[in-house]
């Protein structure tokens, strides 16, 4: 089992909180999910109204862009919630998924997709990937209130990123199929001064060796799968939905290329022809939605001259800033204590120790290693 921690004063795990959605209605007719309540300013207890909160607003229109807000701010304590609402109304486009992501600290952006939803009809508001769906009347024009978690940090911003696309996206690429977007809306913690960029680390990752009906967790990723236990952990076969957050695989030896391979790690894009084997759900079919458009990431790697101790001693980010990108996205016969030097698709730098191989073909041997990348 994988175990991964951020070398900071929180976890990523502790950091995503309940995110609360304000419904007027969950009807079709008489509204959804994402609509903002007619009547904001809700009751106390003794019947008073309260207060009108300021609440950050992101506005995006398609028809009308000159009254656009890209950017809000607002303070925020430890262990609170601070208001927002983003209204994105689109013409031309249809509005198919909403991607949010939450970057803490300047820790780098990821999912933010843990809702509480309590009802039924709120839970299927979320994709597999953990986009939100905006089905029927929200395909035009979305009306969203919610909160937004104060995690716990002394001094720093937490900055929530929001846009829409017009099919699958992906969080860590807002251009994919991109509708409307994308807002910002920044919350500040203290002083508001990020502290210096620390690695992300992840240990004691396990792949194993690919099965042909793509049963087996031969992939990795630096982006999340939500509500597993293995997280960045996935299986070949797991489909169009989570295909676009794999960045590498496991295969050991590639008869069909080179007896000499044994143990390697791939990108994603050039897996197949790598290992020489067609392996089932790896490639977009054509029952998929515009599965002629499907890109899978890349990566580069090349031997890094560092040595295990060297790799457990780094913590900052500006450490792994020497590396340098190669042009080969497959590193073969690998060795248990080998470092490998690595740029991903999104040009974060980082670096693999392997611990351990269990070398061979079959569905139970498998690759073991240590992780540390840039946010």
């Amino acid at each position: 089992m994988m175990k991964k921690n951020m070398l900071t004063k929180f976890t990523y795990k502790a950091a995503i909180v309940a995110f609360s959605l304000f419904a007027a209605s969950c009807s079709s007719d008489d509204g959804n999910v994402f609509d903002t309540p007619d009547n904001p300013q809700q009751e106390n207890p003794d019947g008073e109204p309260n207060e009108e909160e300021e609440v950050a607003t992101l506005v995006f229109n398609e028809g009308d862009p000159s009254n656009d807000i890209l950017v809000a701010e607002a303070s925020g304590e430890v262990g609170t919630e601070v208001p927002g609402r983003v209204i994105f109304t689109s013409t031309d486009l249809t509005q198919r998924r909403m991607y949010i992501t939450q970057n803490i600290g300047g820790s780098g952006d990821m999912p933010f997709n843990n809702f509480d939803l309590d009802s039924d009809d709120l839970k299927k508001a979320t994709k597999a990937d953990g986009s939100i769906d905006l089905d029927g009347a929200t395909k035009k024009e979305i009306d969203f209130t919610f909160s937004l978690p104060v995690p716990d940090i002394d001094n720093g911003e937490i900055v929530y990123s929001f846009w829409t696309t017009t099919g699958k996206g992906d969080f860590r690429d807002p251009t994919k199929r991109k509708a409307l977007g994308v807002g910002t809306i920044t919350v500040t913690v203290g002083n508001g001064n990020n502290p210096d960029a620390e690695v992300m680390s992840f240990t004691d990752v396990q792949l194993f060796a690919p099965a042909q009906d793509g049963t087996t967790e031969s992939f990795f990723s630096f982006l999340e799968q939500p509500d597993t236990e293995d997280d960045h952990i996935y299986r070949i076969n797991e489909g169009p939905e989570f295909r676009a957050y794999w960045d590498f695989g496991y295969y050991y030896g590639a008869s069909g290329v080179s007896a000499d391979d044994k143990a390697t790690l791939a990108s994603a894009s050039t897996f197949n022809e790598s290992f020489g084997f067609f392996v089932d759900g790896l490639e977009p079919d054509d029952t998929e939605d515009d599965a002629e458009n499907e890109e899978l990431n890349e990566m580069f790697f090349q031997l890094s001259a560092k040595t295990g101790a060297e790799f457990d001693a780094i913590t900052m980010a500006s450490e792994l800033a020497s590396i340098d990108k190669t042009d080969f996205q497959k590193f073969t016969n690998i060795n248990a204590g080998d470092v490998i030097e690595f740029v991903d698709n999104y040009g974060k730098k980082g670096l693999i120790k392997v611990t351990a191989i269990e070398p061979g073909f079959d569905n139970n041997d498998y690759i073991m290693f240590d992780v540390k990348i840039q946010p």
